[in-house]
């Protein structure tokens, strides 16, 4: 074998072995870089860190629904953040029964909050066994309207064999019809699930919150859980990891692809439902909120991962405490906040772009 023959298989191995190295780097310095921030900012500003794991649950449910969108139907979701909000304006309707009229709010006479005692306040929440019952309701229309978009529109495209591009784009055009769906039926103005002062909470280690994000943390864990073992304890679980590690491996198996995908949209139905609701009670609604989160969500799932859920977790937590803490930096204004989750994602993509948990080069 001649010299020539021989360099360029070592010269292959070389840029192989740089490439690990600089991968492995890549993940210790990330891994060090947010752990190191998340204790400095949880002795430093124990109040914004506290916000920031309220805020980051809801990244979460909503960064896992992405990720699994992606995992197994293979292209980036636009329309998550719209769709967020929009789910969760479909709970306040079932909840109060109201849209926008010509000379002012029409309130429908059924509504969940015409129920007995439905309007009592749980514990210090704001909000009765009303709301609680709206949210099923919700993530069942959920269900619907997600279906029917993949019947008549992401469907038909990945039978055309479109590339993720157009898929994406797609999406796009959804979320602006779907902010224009919003403004239509509510308008522009804010609205509440539960208007008034909310009761606060203190906490052992001194902060005061919201006892609504209280049940905000709570509900995020109880889904997250409920998510892994739907994954990883259950058959259709093993079949959706399975076709999103390799879907012609798992149609030849004999896998129904269309029960996965249809199970995949019930999934983020009911992750994009409860997400949107959660961020309603710690804010309120607003039909531009769903644009601004988009930013957020794709940061969590980069920095978690594309394909993990559990990177999404962890992902959604690392963007929601960073935003917080970060804007009470005398150079970074509230007006900064999402400006926060770009940072974020660009030094991702630069220093270890498969994120903190990707499987893949």
């Amino acid at each position: 074998m001649t010299a020539a023959n021989t360099a360029a298989p070592r010269a292959t191995w070389l840029d192989a072995m740089r490439s690990r190295y600089r991968d492995v780097y890549g993940a210790i310095l990330l891994w060090a870089a947010f752990i190191g921030f998340g204790v400095w900012a949880a002795i430093a500003h124990s109040d914004e860190f506290t916000v920031g794991i309220v805020v980051g649950s809801i990244f979460a449910l909503g960064a896992i629904g992405l990720t699994l969108i992606y995992g197994v139907l293979k292209f980036g979701h636009f329309a998550h953040g719209d769709a967020m909000l929009l789910t969760a304006y479909v709970v306040f309707f079932v909840l109060t029964g109201t849209v926008v009229g010509e000379r002012g709010d029409v309130v429908s006479p059924l509504r969940m909050d015409r129920l007995p005692g439905a309007s009592d306040q749980i514990w210090e929440f704001s909000f009765g066994y009303g709301f609680l019952l709206s949210i099923p309701v919700g993530c069942v229309i959920a269900f619907a309207v997600l279906q029917t978009l993949e019947r008549f529109v992401y469907g038909p495209l990945r039978d055309r064999r479109v590339g993720i591009v157009i898929l994406s784009i797609a999406s796009l055009g959804i979320a602006i019809s779907m902010r224009s769906v919003m403004l239509i039926i509510w308008g522009p103005g804010p609205r509440l699930y539960a208007p008034g002062i909310r009761d606060t909470t203190e906490l052992p280690w001194g902060t005061r919150i919201v006892s609504d994000q209280i049940f905000i943390v709570a509900a995020a864990l109880v889904v997250v859980a409920a998510i892994y073992l739907l994954l990883y304890r259950t058959a259709i679980g093993r079949a959706m990891r399975a076709m999103a590690d390799n879907p012609d491996l798992a149609l030849v198996s004999g896998i129904n692809t269309d029960s996965v995908i249809r199970w995949t949209w019930l999934v983020a139905a009911t992750l994009i439902t409860i997400a949107g609701t959660l961020l309603a009670l710690q804010s309120q609604l607003k039909p531009e909120l769903g644009f601004t989160l988009l930013l957020p969500l794709f940061a969590a799932t980069i920095l978690g991962g594309i394909g993990s859920p559990q990177g999404a977790l962890i992902g959604g937590l690392i963007v929601g405490i960073t935003q917080e803490v970060a804007v009470t930096f005398d150079v970074l204004g509230a007006g900064y906040k999402f400006s926060v989750a770009f940072a974020i994602l660009i030094i991702v993509l630069v220093v270890r772009p498969r994120g903190l948990f990707g499987s893949g080069a």
